[in-house]
Order: C-alpha cells, then structure tokens, then sequence
C-alpha cells in the first residue's frame, strides 16, 4: 500500500509537470501565457490549424507542418515510454525505508533528462511551424491570437 501510494505521487508529479511540458503556449485564440516568455514568438499548431484560411496557409507549407507534427508525435510517444520507465525506477528507489539518495538523485537526473527531451521537441516543433509561416502569417497570427480581426 505504501509503494503503491508513493509510485502514485510521483506518477502524478510527472504527469502534471509532462502535461504542462507538452501544452503549446497559449491557447488557440488566446493571448501568450505570461508565465511563457517565449510563448508570444511561436504559434502553437492548433491556433495555425484554426487560423489556416485566415492566413492563406499554402497547401506546401500546410504539408511540412503536419509532417512536422507527425515526426514530434512519433518522437514524444518513444519518449513516453522511457519517461514511465525511468519514473518506474525512481518509485522504487523511493519505496524502501531508508531511500539511498545518491542511487535517488541519480535516477531523478534521467526521468528529467527525459522530460527536457519533450521539451526540446516541443520548442523544435513549434520552431519548425514558424519557420514555414511567411513573415506576414505570423504578424497576421499574432493578431488574431490577441483578438484582432
């Protein structure tokens, strides 16, 4: 009962803070997250999906975004899978009496090694989106993220 409890807090740590990882910045519609810095220089894909006609998304560009899509999804579920795994290992570090806390931390390092893997896809992505957008898409997406017409 105890292991199962302490697998589930971490469980649950890592999926509120993988979630959180893999969210776009800002919402289709909806301003920059301002806890997102970075959020105001990249276009999340759903707010590019929703906004293809409005910004005269080309059929090529439209292309390379779904592919980009297709790759980063293909890569996030591999890292899923390694993500529950390490986690997996790091519960049962956690699950003894006397946790061995140099074992502990040294397994923490890969379940976050893994999650910036997530990460860094996901800013790759986003990066890869605003690459195919002309510079007026992107002024044009900004403004209807703000709630422009």
């Amino acid at each position: 009962m105890k292991r199962a409890l302490s697998v589930i807090v971490v469980l649950a740590l890592l999926v509120v803070t993988g979630v959180q990882s893999q969210q776009p910045p800002g919402g289709p519609g909806s301003p920059p997250h301002p806890d997102d810095p970075l959020s105001r220089y990249l276009f999340p894909p759903e707010l590019v999906m929703q906004q293809q006609q409005a910004i005269g998304l080309k059929p090529e560009q439209r292309t390379a975004i779904t592919r980009a899509i297709k790759d980063f999804q293909g890569k996030v579920l591999d890292l899923q899978w390694q993500m529950q795994e390490e986690t997996g290992r790091f519960g049962e570090l956690l699950d003894k009496p006397l946790v061995d806390q140099a074992a502990a931390l040294a397994q923490i390092d890969k379940v976050l090694a893994v999650e910036r893997e997530v990460k860094r896809a996901h800013i790759g992505l986003l990066i890869q989106i605003k690459n195919q957008l002309t510079a007026e898409q992107q002024a044009r997406l900004a403004q209807l993220r703000a709630g422009g017409p």
